[in-house]
Order: structure tokens, then C-alpha cells, then sequence
């Protein structure tokens, strides 16, 4: 049975980022500290030590971007630009209300745009290494100390080992409950939209209750199951299921996403550094914390590592655990690293005998039409 009614029980989850300005307004009312972010990378453990808020920036939307193009290059990352563009337009409240920023010097892109970044708000960058050896895990390790040193000098507050254990366990109990929600994507037919499965995700950055927020995903989780239970499914059980890689895909959900569901598809997995791998990855909970944490956030396996084998060996495994039939590659122009790692990832999706679709584009509208002629081609061909 196909039900198109399952979106509703997701309402609350959309108005997550209006909700959570409002939110965020009330928490610097009774004084909390506030910690913008803009990556995977950031250790969310250091930050909730010390008893802050972390909060994702604003970086989806093409809306400020002809601001930054009057202080950066054209051909720049969309990503990077509309960053920039909100924190000088002053159009995104979380920046506003952030009383540090932290970014990590992923690719040269982001690294650059901090220094310029760092002359409006308060900015602390993290040195990140790009492979994993011993050596690399002793200098993340200095970068989590000196991290660590900044916020307690900022806030006035002392990071203990405790604080630190206390928000491990906390941070490892979310990820287990998001885990299970991605989960559902492995059912057939697949009873959540990946549309809806990446607005739940979203949400997470603007529900500041991390708490609320497990119990909320937990209810949405059964709800969905008990829907499958009753055979009312989101998609058909012959749509061709599909598995989003490449760059973030925030931004990209209405003209991507929603129109591979609107052609008949089912998205049921997301390989991408918000997606499934994200929630898998936990902090060891019996090691020192600085250590367990650096371990943890330094096998991230983000194109700006190399070699980063580890995303070739994620996408296999997923492609057997979700069933997929195609692979849809989303990388956003001028994004170098994930641009020329799509080459390896073509030979793993083909290598296992399945489809494979490259998209290179931005968050503006004007290749809408195309993408959904070359998406229909696609899934009509799975």
C-alpha cells in the first residue's frame, strides 16, 4: 500500500530552523554560551563540556552569495561563498548569536575564507591533519587541547575529564537513536522519503534539548515502523533504490532529492558527511577522552584525507546493507577534492555491477529542468 500521508508526521521537524531561532533567542536570555560550526569535523563533545550551545551556520542558500563574491573569486565553492555571505549580511541569527566560531582548515577554500571570517567574528581554527598516521593523530590531539583551552578562556568554565566522559556518552546515545532511524532506509519497500529523512536529520542542528530532541526522533522511528507494520509504505516496492554521495547536500534537497522521489525513485541512503556514516562512527567510551575523541573525528572519511580507501569500503558495504540499484555522486562546483575522488568512486559503484550518476552543481535553480531530465534517463534506466 502507498501512502503519501507519512509526510505529516514530520511537520515538526521542518520548522526546526525557524523554531530554533526563537530557541536560540530564549537561550542567550538566560545566558547561554553559543558555539558556531560549519563541519563534521568539529568535536561536539568539547563544546557540550563546556556546557555550550553548538549550533550549524547558515551556508545553504545562494540568497548572500553575490555579497561574497565582492570579497572572494567567482569560481569558489557555493558553500564556502554563501558562508561568507551570511556572516557579512548579518541575514543568519545563529551567526548573529554565536559568541565563537570554530571551523577546522578542511579544504583550502574554508581555510582561506576564516582568515577573513576572523575580522567580523570571533573565529578559532582548527589545524586538521589530512591523513591518518600516529603523527597526525598527536597534532588533532594538540588541536582538541588547544580547543579546549580556548573555550575555557572564553566562557570562564573548566572543561573536566568528567564533563568530557559525561558528553561522550551523551553525544554516542544520539548517534545510536539517529542510527536507528537511518536504519529504516534498509527496509523494502522503504517506508520514509530520504527527503523527509534529511529534514529529521537536519533539525538535529537547530534542536538545542539534545535530550527532547532522542526522544523525538525516538517516537518518529516507531511511528515509521509501526506504518511499515501496517504495510503503508512511502514508496513502491519496485522504485529503484538509491544512494546519495559526494558533498553536503543541504541546500540541494528540493531540486535533487525530491525530484528523484518525483521520478519514481526511492533514496535510501545518505553516504554523505551529515548521512549515515556520521552516526556510526562512536567516541570509545573506556579510553582517555582526548585521545578517544581525536581517534573518533580523525577517521572521518572526508575527501580531504588522503588516501581515504575507508569511503570506497563504506560505499560497498552500503550498497550491499541497503539494497541499492544506483548511485547519484552530488558535488557542488569548484569542490576539488570531492570533484576528482568521483573517479574512484564511479570504478567502486560500477566494480559491484550497479549504476553510477555524476552531478556537479550549485544551490541556484536555473539547472533544475536539466537535472530532472538527466535524473528521469537514470532511474528509468535502473
Amino acid at each position: 500500500m502507498h501512502n503519501n500521508n507519512l509526510p505529516n508526521i514530520f511537520d515538526s521537524f521542518n520548522d526546526a530552523r525557524k523554531k530554533g531561532f526563537l530557541t536560540m533567542k530564549e537561550e542567550k536570555d538566560k545566558g547561554r554560551n553559543v558555539v558556531g560550526t560549519f563541519c563534521t569535523y568539529t568535536p561536539k563533545e568539547i563544546i557540550y563540556a563546556a556546557d555550550a550551545i553548538a549550533v550549524s551556520l547558515c551556508s545553504t542558500n545562494d540568497e548572500t552569495i553575490p555579497e561574497a563574491e565582492k570579497y572572494l573569486p567567482k569560481n569558489l565553492c557555493p558553500l564556502i561563498k554563501s558562508s561568507y555571505g551570511f556572516a557579512i549580511t548579518d541575514k543568519c541569527p545563529y551567526m548573529y548569536f554565536s559568541d565563537i566560531i570554530v571551523g577546522e582548515t578542511t579544504c583550502d577554500g574554508k581555510k582561506k575564507m576564516y582568515e577573513l571570517l576572523g575580522e567580523i567574528k570571533d573565529t578559532h581554527v582548527m589545524q586538521l591533519p589530512h591523513s591518518k598516521n600516529s603523527f597526525s593523530l598527536e597534532l588533532w590531539k594538540n588541536e582538541l587541547r588547544e580547543f579546549i583551552k580556548r573555550l575555557e578562556k572564553k566562557f570562564n568554565v573548566e572543561i573536566t575529564e568528567e564533563k568530557l566522559k559525561e558528553a561522550i556518552k551523551l553525544c554516542n546515545e544520539e548517534r545510536k537513536v539517529i542510527k536507528k532511524l537511518f536504519d529504516l532506509g534498509k527496509l523494502n519497500p522503504s517506508p520514509i522519503k530520504g527527503s523527509d529523512m534529511h529534514e529529521a536529520l537536519n533539525s538535529s542542528n537547530y534542536k538545542f534539548d539534545r535530550k527532547l530532541y532522542m526522544e523525538e526522533i525516538k517516537e518518529l522511528t516507531e511511528k515509521i515502523k509501526e506504518k511499515y507494520d501496517n504495510k503503508e509504505y512511502a514508496h513502491n516496492k519496485n522504485s529503484p533504490r538509491i544512494l546519495i554521495t559526494g558533498c553536503p547536500t543541504g541546500g540541494l534537497v528540493e531540486k535533487i532529492i525530491k525530484q528523484i522521489e518525483e521520478v519514481g525513485a526511492s533514496v535510501v541512503c545518505f553516504e554523505n558527511c551529515v548521512g549515515t556514516k556520521n552516526f556510526e562512527m562512536l567516541v570509545d567510551e573506556n579510553k582517555d577522552p582526548i585521545e578517544a575523541i581525536a581517534e573518533r573525528y580523525l577517521n572521518i572519511p572526508c575527501s580531504i584525507m588522503s588516501p581515504n580507501d575507508e569511503r570506497m569500503n563504506i560505499i560497498k558495504n552500503y550498497i550491499e546493507e541497503y539494497n541499492i540499484d544506483g548511485v547519484i555522486d552530488i558535488v557542488l562546483t569548484s569542490c576539488h577534492t570531492y570533484a576528482i575522488e568521483t573517479e574512484k568512486i564511479r570504478r567502486t559503484v560500477e566494480g559491484l555491477g550497479k549504476s553510477y550518476l555524476y552531478i556537479e552543481t550549485n544551490y541556484s535553480n536555473s539547472d533544475s529542468g536539466q537535472l530532472r531530465t538527466r535524473l528521469e534517463a537514470f532511474v528509468e534506466m535502473l
